[in-house]
């Protein structure tokens, strides 16, 4: 019997678009041996020369002029993409993109970044014969995710599902599910173990993410980490830098930072379980990083939102209760003497955070599984006559 096949397709502007595809990939196959899976950033594997290079150009944009890219952000925020639009994206970057479905032959196809929805949309206006989930990977909706070819979004909140029943979607097309983590994310580590693996004491620890794209600023750098390191005597500090092994070089180099309870922390896959030890964590408001964040049920404090999506995000999380945007380092004060003084209210509110969420990590993928049900009797797309490059897992 032939296997569901299900094509995920992101893209690397930001990790947790595609971090929310490989999470979704796994709870799919987790949840039903007769599904395979496929994640492809879709622009990457169509161009691995110059996708970096496009990427790395968005980043700059992002961290070195935010201004210009929330001006950009909100010009854009009510509008679909034009036809003439996604016509150039197609013509420019994605021209391969109907040949790399033709190869595969998926059953269903789930996007969760805009751009490859924005053409398998098109492609299927010009006769694709696929439907297509869109997840949305925040906490709000720009006008470039909708689109009247997409069979179902799948939302993080209801309010993001009014917004597009508000701009013309139809109700029947839009399924509260919550954004979609990796089933790590609801396991419980051993404290003892993790502590023992990573080489870290039993002691008020707090968690700094935000720095694998550099975003951590000549100005953040000294004012925000310098004052969070002040406190290394008596709070433990993780500082998360991913991919930016640059940055935490450049941070060792200071004496401020080789303290004994200051861990600088390259790339790791154990997010996960570091936030199992972890009472706080600062980051910046990225839809992924909270919400797995707020799978673990960790309070948080954020800082510098980009204009755009990540104020978007950061006002949800205050208004439920979820963290605080830091104004002042008073506000820092203020959280670590809670941690040192009042420790089993932390406690207690990392309980009721995980408590007061509505949606569980398998909604999206029980979303995708009942589609793929109901559709039993649809054809298949016609194979290829060319030998497949691309391999399902």
């Amino acid at each position: 019997m032939r296997k569901k096949r299900v094509l995920l397709l992101s893209e690397g502007f930001g990790k947790g678009h595609t971090q929310a595809a490989h999470a979704l990939s796994v709870e799919l196959r987790q949840s039903s041996s007769e599904i395979i899976t496929r994640v492809i950033e879709l622009g990457a594997f169509l161009h691995p020369t110059l996708a970096p290079w496009i990427f790395s150009a968005y980043r700059r944009t992002v961290t070195s002029q935010p201004k210009l890219y929330g001006m950009l952000y909100r010009n854009q925020y009510e509008k679909s993409p034009s036809r003439v639009a996604a016509l150039v994206l197609h013509r420019i970057f994605y021209s391969q993109t109907k040949a790399i479905i033709k190869q595969l032959r998926p059953d269903i196809i789930v996007c969760t970044h805009p751009f490859p929805s924005i053409i398998v949309s098109r492609l299927k206006r010009a006769g694709l014969d696929v439907p297509l989930f869109t997840v949305i990977t925040d906490y709000d909706v720009h006008g470039t995710w909708i689109d009247p070819a997409v069979d179902k979004y799948l939302v993080s909140t209801p309010m993001v599902r009014e917004r597009l029943i508000g701009r013309g979607v139809p109700e029947t097309h839009v399924e509260v599910t919550g954004i979609p983590v990796h089933p790590n994310f609801r396991l419980e580590h051993s404290k003892e173990q993790i502590r023992q693996e990573f080489g870290l004491k039993a002691m008020p620890t707090v968690m700094v993410m935000g720095g694998g794209w550099g975003v951590f600023k000549k100005e953040e750098k000294e004012e925000l980490l310098t004052y969070l390191a002040s406190w290394s005597k008596d709070i433990q500090l993780l500082i998360c830098l991913g991919t930016n092994e640059k940055a935490r070089q450049q941070l060792l180099e200071e004496d401020v930072f080789r303290q004994p309870n200051v861990h600088l922390i390259g790339y790791t896959s154990e997010i996960n379980k570091l936030m199992d030890i972890s009472d706080l964590l600062i980051t910046k408001p990225g839809g992924m990083t909270c919400t797995e964040a707020m799978a673990k049920g960790i309070p948080m404090l954020f800082y510098s939102p980009i204009p755009g999506q990540e104020e978007k995000n950061c006002d949800y999380f205050q208004e439920q209760g979820y963290g605080q945007k830091i104004i002042s380092l008073e506000m820092i004060d203020h959280w670590f003497k809670l941690l040192l003084e009042q420790y089993p209210e932390l406690v207690k509110r990392r309980t009721d955070i995980r408590n007061h969420q509505k949606y569980t990590a398998q909604d999206c993928s029980t979303a995708i599984m009942q589609y793929l049900k109901l559709s039993e009797k649809r054809p298949y797309m016609q194979a290829s006559t060319t030998t497949p490059l691309i391999q399902w897992y």
